[in-house]
């Protein structure tokens, strides 16, 4: 396949990338730096390409490119003080974009994304919503006319024939606790102006919204309590009609999408097993469809439409194992099928303009297990001189794909017969047993992984482990059967299926019985209940980020402060996780630090001192009862860091820290 060097010279001149050399052992910073590429959207017409990358910049920035024959770099937007993120074309010569903090960290709570505004060439920047709570949100100055910092953008609606967009849908939501209520607006980015949305209609104040495909709010939700309602606004009807009223986890369906015709598309559990899958919602009947659209054995219908450039359905992405589309559109299933030939062994991901048209213009992101991914331009009619397909750039250019671990799933059973999907990511070239890490995922209620790079599991790898990565109960994407299974099962069967995957790959020669236990959030909390419950199993534990102190997690207190909303405490943690009152002794009983007497494996803490979904308290009180009993653990924090951290060089710290723990007690 041939390629254009001016466009890939073009990129690489201002991603001013370098080859990394490589030690017997890959360096940390090679799994945990910034990806050369993070995001990157084609304008609508296709002529144009917005990434960010923080190559050759301080921070994250955002670069256009002109992808005609006489183009190259347009323009390089940079926030001095931020990172851009979530790139969106509001037409072909506007942009709009939100802004994060990856140099100071993850826990700056008082700034919000904000929304900004840029032309395709540089020019007109503009902040459109602010960031904190505390900055001035006066409109006296034209050019400096902002939102405040409640506001968030919901869509951006396609441009129309005869039409070009200059609009941005935002929410707006109440600034204190007790108002949970969101409004709309419409906020025009070239003029500066609003207008709300007539949503008169609709009974109480909606919490939550969705929107067409056309950028048109469609669904609304509104909570009471432990109630949830929906709402759907037909098409062609001005009056909002209800589509059910529920508790919070019986819902009859779930939402997934509303096209640009108004269709409403619905998932919900079949089978045995409670395998989601995607409906058509009747309107006459007032239910789903009985013949379902999408269904994907084995998991649950997790995705979203495809839609074309007016709004109109091509096909449905969805999450399986790995990602795929389900193409509608006969002239998009050729393509890619065409796609798949050309790059084998990938997922191809394919982002088009007049897709399946005689001009067609695609973006594809093709990436696999081992191979971060790559950008290729396709042109279904090319300038002359030029072929079809070009390369546009690496993802991540350093790293080598064939030196990368293999990831595969496998299915097994739990010690109750519960059937547990279990990722196992192995080194190139691994035989027989090897040293195990076992990575649990937070959430719990989420889905862990899917086939795709991941810098955590392939640095593991890379030292010469296996890494063991279980979906347990009470993880989503594979049935409502087993989601609903890990209600109040905390540190009880939740933990138990965590050992039966260590056990199961011990049985089958893929891991040794030299095993760790790592994770964060609640996955670091099930590292530390992993080394109270199967001492035997793990010789070592790595928690970040961890839950330790259920009491406080369940209950909250008036001096530790988190962002877990009351409502959450009173109408979902008592069925999810434990009631405080009728629960008190299960909480005893599987609260980390109440049972620190019990852990006598070395223990890794690490924390974000500025984290609000599970405070610094958490791991100070752990680290004392670990000492208390003898048992002095290794501790770090990180300043400015939330729950998660987002600073580059934090991150290779504590990897090489990790490492090292864990060489220190499995000595691969």
């Amino acid at each position: 396949m041939k390629t254009v060097k001016r466009w890939a010279g073009a990129i690489a001149g201002v991603l001013l990338f370098a080859t990394c050399a490589r030690a017997a052992l890959p360096p940390a910073e090679l799994f945990y730096k910034d990806a050369d590429i993070l995001e990157a959207v084609l304008s609508p017409s296709g002529r144009l390409l917005a990434l960010t990358t923080s190559k050759g910049m301080p921070r994250v920035g955002m670069v256009v490119i002109d992808l005609a024959p006489a183009g190259g770099r347009l323009s390089t937007t940079r926030v001095t003080y931020a990172d851009v993120a979530d790139v969106r074309w509001v037409n072909d010569e506007q942009l709009v974009f939100s802004v994060t903090d990856l140099v100071d960290g993850s826990g700056t709570v008082d700034d919000g994304p904000g929304l900004f505004t840029v032309k395709a060439d540089g020019s007109h920047f503009r902040q459109l919503v602010n960031r904190s709570w505390a900055a001035d949100g006066g409109v006296s100055d034209p050019h400096s006319w902002r939102l405040s910092w409640n506001h968030r953008l919901v869509a951006v609606p396609p441009s129309q024939p005869g039409k070009v967009n200059e609009e941005v849908l935002l929410e707006e939501f109440g600034t204190d606790e007790s108002d949970t209520s969101v409004s709309l607006m419409w906020l025009n980015v070239v003029k500066t102006t609003t207008r709300l949305v007539d949503d008169r209609q609709l009974p109480g104040g909606a919490s939550a919204w969705m929107t067409d495909s056309l950028g048109q709010p469609r669904v609304a939700f509104t909570y009471d309590k432990s109630r949830i309602s929906a709402y759907w606004l037909q098409p062609g009807s001005q009056k909002w009609s209800r589509l059910y009223e529920s508790g919070l986890f019986d819902q009859p369906f779930q939402v997934e999408a509303i096209d640009g015709n108004g269709t409403l598309f619905v998932s919900r559990p079949q089978g045995p097993r409670g395998d989601a899958v995607l409906s058509r919602y009747d309107a006459k009947r007032g239910a789903p469809e009985d013949k379902p659209l999408v269904s994907t054995p084995g998991f649950d219908f997790q995705g979203f439409l495809v839609t074309g450039d007016a709004g109109k359905t091509l096909g449905v992405r969805v999450t399986v194992d790995g990602e795929t589309t389900a193409w509608f559109d006969p002239a998009m299933k050729a393509f890619q099928d065409r796609v798949d030939t050309e790059f084998p062994n990938h997922v191809n991901r394919i982002s088009c303009r007049r897709c399946g048209a005689p001009d067609m213009v695609a973006l594809v992101r093709s990436y696999s297990d081992q191979d971060p991914g790559a950008l290729y331009l396709f042109q279904a009619k090319p300038p002359e001189g030029q072929q079809n397909w070009q390369f546009l750039q690496a993802v991540r250019p350093d790293i080598a794909p064939a030196q990368m671990a293999t990831l595969e799933l496998q299915r097994v059973k739990a010690r109750d017969g519960l059937e547990l999907p279990v990722w196992i990511t192995r080194p190139p070239g691994a035989k027989g047993p090897l040293p195990a890490v076992v990575l649990v995922h937070g959430g719990p209620w989420v889905r862990g992984t899917q086939w795709r790079w991941d810098a955590d599991a392939q640095f593991l790898a890379s030292r010469g482990y296996v890494v063991i990565e279980p979906e347990f109960r009470g993880s989503t994407g594979y049935g409502y059967g087993l989601y609903r299974a890990g209600f109040k099962q905390w540190g009880q069967a939740m933990q138990d299926d965590v050992a039966d995957a260590l056990l199961w790959a011990q049985q089958q020669g893929i891991a040794s019985d030299k095993a760790c236990i790592a994770g964060a959030s609640y996955g670091g909390y099930s590292t530390l209940m992993g080394l109270v419950k199967h001492p035997k199993l793990y010789r070592c534990g790595v928690a970040w980020m961890a839950v330790t102190d259920m009491d406080l997690y369940v209950n909250g207190s008036w001096s530790v402060f988190d962002d877990i909303g009351e409502s959450a405490r009173k109408y979902s943690i008592p069925d999810l996780v434990s009631d405080a009152t009728k629960d008190a002794a299960m909480i005893a009983a599987n609260s980390p630090v109440k049972q620190a007497a019990r852990i006598k494996a070395p223990v890794l803490l690490a924390f974000g001192e500025d984290d609000r979904r599970v405070p610094l308290t958490h791991g100070k009180r752990m680290r004392d009862a670990l000492r208390e009993a003898g048992n002095d653990p290794v501790w770090i924090t990180y300043a400015g860091e939330g729950h998660g951290f987002g600073n580059v060089k934090n991150r290779i710290d504590f990897a090489e820290r990790m490492a090292a723990f864990l060489a220190k007690h499995l000595q691969p």
